[in-house]
């Protein structure tokens, strides 16, 4: 015990370095938890917090009444388990293709090149993926009208705007998840490539029967941690590129949130979608969790 507290008198320091990180996570985190009793009320900014009226669950039954609701809550949960598969086999086959890269120098060329979107907002690759799809003068629809097809709209098309979604979304982040595997590949055991081309196995093989068994844990544990994420839609992308001729397969529950409440000012039911929203990702992350741990015996305490 006297040591654990020699040790805690040494790294003091270090503790209070965590104090601004602690403070913040509890400002913006935990402190507006306690707002999250207008999904309760009948909130009005103007009347303010006393003399507010406790309503119970009618706020839940409201947004189950919505016409909007069910369509939001279906094309949240397909666009997002199309983005999750999408974010496990593209940056897996990446990550594949560029370790049979032999010159280092290319190999780090296309790895600052591919992840390189991640770090822009979508506020600026909004823009980008506007001019690319653009029926008149779009880079996509000049290409595809050198072959005599018809310009199509894509952002504005309800066949279309989902799969859009889903690749924008990967040329925007499959870079940055490849590392992730790219250090999963790493640490394969190189004996049983040497094993395997003693019994004579192509490269094909050997990545079939060696390399994908090697990183299936960490494959199957961003698989699982994907799963909190269910109900993420992704809306700062789809916020900047939907528009109402897409609601049909494009609104999800972020951006009817949104406009429930921020632009028509429902905050009591917009605080109730946040809240049902919340609760289902907690229990999804904890069954990740779960599931993470019996499938690939990840723990985080």
């Amino acid at each position: 015990m006297f040591r654990k507290a020699k040790v805690s008198r040494k790294n003091h320091q270090l503790h209070l370095m965590l104090i601004p990180g602690f403070v913040l996570i509890l400002l913006f985190s935990y402190l507006p938890i306690v707002g999250l009793s207008i999904a309760f009320q009948d909130f009005n900014p103007i009347i303010g917090f006393k003399e507010l009226r406790w309503n119970g669950l009618d706020n839940f039954h409201y947004i189950l009444s919505l016409p909007d609701f069910k369509p939001a809550l279906r094309n949240t949960v397909v666009i997002s388990v199309m983005k999750i598969v999408a974010g496990i086999v593209v940056p897996v086959v990446a990550a594949l293709l560029l370790n049979e890269v032999r010159s280092a120098l290319f190999k780090r060329s296309v790895q600052t090149i591919v992840y390189m979107p991640h770090f822009f907002s979508w506020v600026i690759l909004g823009g980008i993926v506007i001019d690319i799809l653009s029926p008149d003068q779009g880079v996509v629809n000049v290409i595809l009208g050198a072959f005599g097809v018809d310009p199509i709209s894509f952002l504005s098309s309800n066949a279309w705007f989902r799969y859009v979604m889903v690749i924008t979304d990967q040329w925007k982040e499959f870079g940055f998840s490849t590392i992730v595997y790219l250090a999963a590949l790493a640490g394969v055991d190189q004996g049983q490539y040497e094993a395997a081309l003693m019994d004579g196995a192509g490269r094909w093989r050997q990545t079939w029967h060696v390399t994908l068994p090697g990183i299936r844990p960490i494959v199957v544990l961003m698989a699982t941690l994907s799963l909190g994420s269910i109900l993420n839609g992704g809306f700062d992308q789809i916020f900047n590129l939907y528009n109402p001729l897409v609601f049909e397969t494009g609104d999800i529950l972020d951006t009817l949130l949104y406009r429930i409440g921020i632009e028509q000012a429902q905050y009591s039911v917009a605080a109730a979608i946040g809240l049902v929203k919340s609760i289902v990702s907690l229990g999804l992350i904890g069954l990740g969790y779960w599931l993470a741990y019996k499938i690939a015996n990840y723990r985080i305490f």
